[in-house]
């Protein structure tokens, strides 16, 4: 009798360690040393992340020039998140091909970095499969500094043109896009402009539109 209470003790320790251990890692904090841009920081312990759900616009990199707005995103993050501690939050996929953890960004106050980065109009929606946690959130964030012409949005101008969007990748392209015909006529969307892909919460094709 005293061996079986003895084994259900040490039963129940196991799982509280278990538990705390999971609680632990689920919150753990890391100190942001380096800011790469409007949507990549490189932590104290050398990881370098990429924010899930968001692009911002490109900054010089060897010889390629900075994108309108680059350096405006990059200054905007690195003063929200350099030297802070933040929490990372995982998705289904924690890896890119660059071997960079993709993770959802929070502050110690509970700033989202991802959605506030969209919200003031410093990224775009980046629709990222199998990740989709906060898809809604952000498109909303999203539409919201469209509205208010914030940021990448203010003093929009384009010419009105038809874009082929891929429903199932959510990238739009130009409708001459060899990428953009290969999409399977199921998965076909048409858009009158690219205000109207991005208020839809598709992102532009990196190949066509450079």
């Amino acid at each position: 009798m005293k061996k079986s209470v003895t084994l259900f003790y040490i039963f129940c320790l196991v799982i509280l360690l278990i538990f705390a251990v999971g609680q632990s890692f689920a919150e753990s904090w890391f100190n942001v040393r380096w800011v790469d841009d409007g949507d990549t920081i490189v932590l104290i312990d050398g990881r370098r992340v990429r924010y899930i759900g968001i692009n911002a616009p490109e900054i010089d990199y060897k010889d390629k020039k900075a994108e309108p707005c680059g350096y405006i995103a990059k200054n905007y993050n690195k003063n929200m998140v350099l030297s802070k501690k933040v929490r990372l939050e995982f998705d289904k996929e924690k890896h890119d091909q660059y071997g960079r953890s993709l993770a959802y960004v929070f502050l110690e106050d509970g700033t989202f970095v991802n959605e506030v980065m969209i919200e003031q109009g410093h990224a775009y929606c980046l629709y990222r499969d199998p990740n989709r946690k906060y898809n809604k959130k952000l498109l909303k964030a999203q539409r919201d500094a469209m509205i208010a012409e914030r940021g990448i949005w203010k003093n929009w101008k384009e010419e009105k043109n038809r874009y082929l969007g891929n429903k199932e990748s959510k990238r739009f392209h130009l409708e001459t896009c060899t990428f953009g015909k290969s999409t399977g006529l199921k998965n076909r969307i048409f858009f009158s402009s690219k205000w109207d892909a991005f208020w839809e919460g598709f992102a532009p094709c990196k190949r066509c539109f450079k």
